[in-house]
């Protein structure tokens, strides 16, 4: 699919991601739709950052993901809907799951069944590699067993099973993008890397984590943002569930230790109990395979391999450690 002429709806627009994505499609000149949570303050979230010469092509809606009338307001006229709205925090789901269902799987129930009613050409719903669990085999393929260990993750899973169901129902064009751990500018501080800079940046050396042991399989964010685009570009991606990783996989320990080094300092780590998962919870082991996303849509990391996460790290530590956007962040607080 060519997405050049076509109406297309980020969802989650307003987000860490979203705002990336919704950057780069209208620096390619799309036609680009913003759905933003509505609030009080008028927010549109990152996107309030946007350059102004950006943000005058923009059209944003404010509205509520939960509430099928204003989704189906919002995806009128839209030819391509990119769908990353959603509850991501994991430790807020163990506090008040029923807002993961609500938000995560009602949400994408209004997405699809708008699609389906309007005649939507694509969609494209966001999963993630929590969806897998520990992995019970590496590199982990999209036939990898799914396993909710936490609240979050099986919000996901259902998701992604109700927005797959359309396809096979109803041949609504959807297809799924599963990225893998996607860090860089604007991340939340709920997630380790941005947890670890901005601890470091206010001047702490003693620095406070969860489990160390774990491995993830980082994305840098643009590579990440350009999966999606591939993702809605390719033909054969209909119906299909695709890894976005980088193949390359690396400990919480030892990603702490390369983001001191970057920034040039020198840290001691401290297990923090209330950053730790239930142990139950807790994914032991991500690592993506991603020939599929290669085979099916071209798609490869920029920002793969060890040498490439040392470079998404030295742009994310930049950003973070900019005046203007560290001043956005509180580390002197576990945020869940």
């Amino acid at each position: 699919m060519n997405l050049a002429g076509k109406k297309i709806l980020v969802t989650g627009a307003d987000g860490f991601i979203g705002s990336h994505l919704t950057e780069t499609l209208l620096r390619a000149g799309h036609d680009v739709r913003a759905f933003v949570l509505y609030n009080s303050f008028g927010s549109w979230g990152w996107l309030d950052r946007t350059d102004a010469a950006l943000k005058k092509d923009l059209d944003v809606f404010a509205g509520d993901i939960r509430d099928p009338h204003g989704v189906r307001t919002a995806m009128q006229g839209c030819d391509v809907v990119l769908h990353l709205a959603a509850l991501i925090g994991i430790p807020y789901s163990y506090h008040s799951p029923d807002t993961y269902v609500d938000t995560n799987i009602k949400g994408t129930l209004n997405v699809v069944q708008a699609a389906r009613d309007l005649g939507v050409e694509k969609v494209i719903h966001t999963s993630t590699s929590e969806v897998y669990g520990t992995a019970q085999f590496v590199p982990i393929t999209e036939t990898h067993p799914l396993q909710g260990q936490s609240p979050y993750s099986a919000s996901k899973i259902g998701a992604d099973q109700l927005a797959l169901s359309f396809y096979q129902s109803f041949a609504t064009p959807v297809a799924v993008a599963r990225p893998f751990n996607t860090y860089g500018p604007r991340q939340s501080a709920r997630a380790v890397i941005p947890t670890v800079i901005t601890q470091i940046a206010n001047g702490q050396r003693r620095i406070k984590l969860g489990s160390l042991h774990p491995t993830r399989d980082f994305n840098f964010v643009s590579d990440t943002v350009q999966g999606f685009i591939a993702i809605a570009e390719a033909e054969r991606s209909v119906g299909e569930v695709i890894n976005l990783g980088s193949a390359f996989e690396i400990s919480i320990g030892d990603t702490a230790q390369l983001i001191a080094d970057t920034m040039g300092q020198t840290i001691e780590i401290e297990t923090d109990a209330q950053r730790l998962r239930p142990e139950n919870s807790e994914v032991e082991r991500l690592f993506a395979d991603r020939s599929k996303a290669l085979e099916l849509t071209g798609w490869e990391p920029r920002y793969g391999g060890l040498d490439g996460f040392r470079r998404g790290l030295a742009e994310t530590v930049a950003w973070f450690t900019h005046e203007e956007n560290l001043r956005c962040y509180t580390a002197d607080r576990y945020h869940i």
